[in-house]
């Protein structure tokens, strides 16, 4: 593998580099093994003389985080995280922990999710703090572990531990947004200001058991199968909230007249489902931010081939709508499939309340100026570490600036091939810039 980059006081000029250097950290979780990385972090603060502080719930898996002084307005946090999703049983067409670069795109697991949003961040924190003129605030960078798991030894941890390292924040800036979506032939930037929340069920399934060579019914392994079949069949039903209402008019708005109705009636809870199946474009996303979701990842049961298993369980990630529960989500899907299942919940994280949109059109103006398009506000379908810093009361912005309109992030998100165009690297951490440089609280 070749080797990262060398660091040097002029790296802030190269987001690109400092990109490849990142992605070529295997920093995949499980287990994580973030350290390398995040020692990285702290040899560039050293060379560019920036005191830092690093926290640690597992010695493997530290956290980084550094301030440079600004003016007396509430200090800005970018912030992000280091570890990556597995690339296991998936192709790639370049080695992806190379940080190729072909085709004007760097190819690697993170180009995505999320190095390319920590390049930007920390090339912007490094460019600062090479400049005379101070920001309007403190300006804070942390760079977590653990995020694709839940953040138990990332932000989770901190939040808990570590309080006080976010008394003074006024906002803070992370993933996911500030990438091209289109709809309705139109390109519109979302920028995330709220999330779904965490939920994750495990269902177990009891029944009859017994020699497998002997005909037998009322089966846990059938009963699973039927609860399968319903809940890939069946959508669960419609929950509105004022963000996703704010994101859908902020759509309709920007199309054609019988566009922009059509998508309103998303809104009218006895239509959305019907005007889901008939719009012309791919609409996943507004299916998944208008209804919680619940899709069977993990089966288990059964040890031995000629033994009908009595027990069989299958776990499922749940990501429910703001305000909706696991008690709730549990009875949607009984009314789906039927109550053959008994239900525990492994793990459910509350999100964070609605976003106040206070920095909403700092961001907006700072996307629209460069694109000509226009920026909504977007309910994010999964759930980022936004949902950790709510709860120390800091409110977070998904900006990740990307002006890569003819690549397909929706299908190579945690998927082979990850890649990110060089330019759109370099154009999002000048968006960026523009945003701590124009931000006065």
């Amino acid at each position: 593998m070749e080797a990262s980059h060398a660091v040097d006081d002029t790296l802030h000029e190269r987001p690109v580099d400092i990109l490849r250097s990142l992605i070529r950290f295997e920093t995949v979780n499980p287990p994580g093994n973030e350290r390398p990385c995040i020692e990285w972090i702290g040899e560039v603060f050293e060379t560019y003389g920036i005191e830092y502080k690093t926290y640690t719930k597992d010695p493997d898996r530290p956290n980084i985080i550094a301030r440079i002084p600004g003016g007396n307005d509430p200090p800005v946090l970018l912030y992000g995280h280091v570890d990556v999703v597995p690339v296991t049983d998936q192709e790639w067409t370049h080695d992806p922990f190379e940080a190729v670069i072909d085709d004007g795109m760097v190819w690697g697991r993170g180009a995505l999710d999320m190095k390319d949003g920590v390049a930007m961040f920390l090339a912007n924190f490094l460019r600062i703090a090479t400049e005379d003129e101070p920001l309007a605030s403190d300006l804070v960078f942390l760079a977590v572990s653990d995020e694709e798991a839940g953040g138990e030894f990332g932000l989770e941890f901190l939040v808990e531990e570590h309080p006080e390292l976010f008394d003074d924040i006024g906002f803070a800036i992370g993933e996911f947004g500030g990438y091209p979506m289109e709809v309705a032939g139109e390109t519109f930037y979302p920028i995330q200001v709220n999330e779904k929340q965490v939920c994750w069920l495990e269902a177990t399934f009891t029944g009859n058991s017994g020699h497998a060579s002997l005909p037998t019914v009322d089966t846990a392994m059938g009963k699973l199968g039927r609860f399968l079949a319903a809940v890939d069949e069946h959508r669960l039903p419609v929950h509105l909230t004022p963000t996703v209402e704010s994101m859908i008019e902020a759509l309709a708005e920007g199309l054609d007249e019988d566009e922009g109705d059509r998508l309103l009636e998303l809104l009218d809870p006895g239509k959305t489902d019907a005007v889901l199946e008939e719009l012309p474009f791919d609409a996943r996303v507004l299916d998944a931010v208008t209804h919680n979701t619940a899709n069977p990842t993990i089966v288990s049961g059964g040890d031995k081939e000629n033994v009908v298993p009595e027990a069989v369980r299958v776990r499922i990630d749940c990501r429910l709508v703001p305000g909706q529960t696991p008690d709730d989500v549990i009875t949607e899907l009984q009314t789906v499939a039927g109550d053959d299942a008994d239900f525990e919940v492994v793990r459910f994280d509350e999100g964070p309340p609605p976003a106040s949109l206070e920095h909403f059109d700092l961001l907006a103006d700072v996307l629209e100026s460069a694109t000509g398009k226009t920026a909504i506000p977007f309910m994010m379908y999964g759930a980022t570490d936004a949902r950790h810093l709510a709860q120390v009361g800091v409110e977070s912005y998904g900006f990740i600036p990307l002006n890569m309109e003819d690549i397909p992030l929706l299908d190579i998100l945690h998927s082979g091939d990850e890649r990110v165009p060089v330019d759109s690297v370099a154009w999002g951490t000048e968006r960026v810039y523009e945003a701590l440089r124009t931000y006065a609280g």
